[in-house]
C-alpha cells in the first residue's frame, strides 16, 4: 500500500467524522461524538503515516526531501497541522465545535489536493531554491499558523450563528496561537531569501500578502488586548484575515514571483 492509497483513504475518514460529528451537534446525541473524535485519531494516524511513506518514496526514487515541496504536499501537510492543533485547543476547550470545523478543513483541504486537475500529486526533484535547511522550519511553521486560523475562521462562522461567550474566547486564542507561528514563518522565510537569493525582503507576492495577513492578524490582537474587542468583532476579523490566508495560499499562486515554484 503506497501513500496516495492511505491518504485517500484518509480523506474519506475525516468526511465521516465530520458528518458525526455535525449530527451529534444537531441531534443532541452522545454517540455520533464518540465516534467522529475516533475517526479524528484515526484520520490523524492515517495522515502521519501517509506523510511518513511519501517521504520515503522520495528517498526510493533517488529525489530523497521532506514532503513540503509543492500544492500537492502542503495541502496534505496542512489538514495534518489542522488535526494536530486541534488536539492541542480541545485538550483545554473540549468544545464540539472545534473538532467540526477542524475535520471539515482537514477533508476539505485532503480532497482538493487529490481531486483537482490543477495540482500534479508526483513525487519531483527539488528545484535549487527549495534545497535550503530553511525548508522545512519555514513550510512547518507557516502551515501550523494556517492552520490554527483555519480552525478560528471556523468557529468564527459558528460564533456568528450561535453567540456563545466561550466561543469568542477560543477565536482570540486560537488566533494567537495561529499568530506566534506565523510570525516564526515569516522571519525563517527571510533568513532563506537571504541565503537562497541574497535579500531578506522582496516583496514578492507571498511576502507581500504574509505580511498583509499579519497585520490583519496584529490589528485582531491589538484591539481585543488593548481595545477591549469582543464578539462579532472579534469574529469577523478572524474572517477577513482567514480570507487574507487564502489568497496568500492560493491567489498568489497565480502571479509571478519567487514563490512560483510551489504550485
Amino acid at each position: 500500500m503506497n501513500s496516495s492509497m492511505i491518504l485517500s483513504i484518509t480523506t474519506f475518514i475525516y468526511a465521516f467524522s465530520g458528518i458525526f460529528l455535525v449530527s451529534s451537534w444537531i441531534f443532541k446525541k452522545s454517540l455520533p461524538d464518540t465516534i467522529g473524535k475516533w475517526l479524528i485519531y484515526a484520520g490523524f494516524s492515517g495522515s502521519s503515516l501517509g506523510i511518513i511513506l511519501r517521504w520515503l518514496e522520495s528517498y526510493k526514487a533517488g529525489i530523497g526531501h521532506a514532503p513540503l515541496s509543492n500544492m500537492y504536499e502542503s495541502l496534505i501537510f496542512f489538514a495534518w497541522a489542522v488535526i494536530l492543533i486541534y488536539f492541542f485547543i480541545n485538550y483545554k476547550y473540549k468544545n464540539q465545535m472545534i473538532g467540526i470545523s477542524s475535520s471539515l478543513f482537514a477533508f476539505l483541504a485532503m480532497a482538493y489536493a487529490a481531486m483537482s486537475p490543477n495540482i500534479n500529486d508526483r513525487i519531483q526533484p527539488l528545484v535549487p531554491a527549495l534545497k535550503s535547511n530553511w525548508l522545512i522550519a519555514h513550510v512547518v511553521t507557516c502551515f501550523l499558523g494556517y492552520a490554527a486560523f483555519s480552525i478560528a475562521f471556523g468557529i468564527s462562522l459558528l460564533y456568528l450563528v450561535k453567540l456563545k461567550k466561550e466561543l469568542d474566547e477560543l477565536i482570540y486564542e486560537t488566533v494567537a496561537f495561529g499568530f506566534i507561528f506565523l510570525s516564526i514563518g515569516i522571519i525563517t522565510g527571510a533568513v532563506w531569501a537571504n541565503s537562497a537569493w541574497g535579500s531578506y525582503w522582496s516583496w514578492d507576492p507571498k511576502e507581500t500578502w504574509s505580511l498583509v495577513t499579519w497585520l490583519i492578524y496584529a490589528a485582531l490582537l491589538h484591539a481585543r488586548v488593548t481595545r477591549g474587542w469582543q464578539g462579532k468583532r472579534i469574529a469577523y476579523l478572524s474572517i477577513i484575515g482567514f480570507i487574507a490566508v487564502l489568497f496568500t495560499y492560493f491567489g498568489v499562486n497565480y502571479l509571478q514571483g519567487l514563490h512560483s515554484y510551489g504550485k
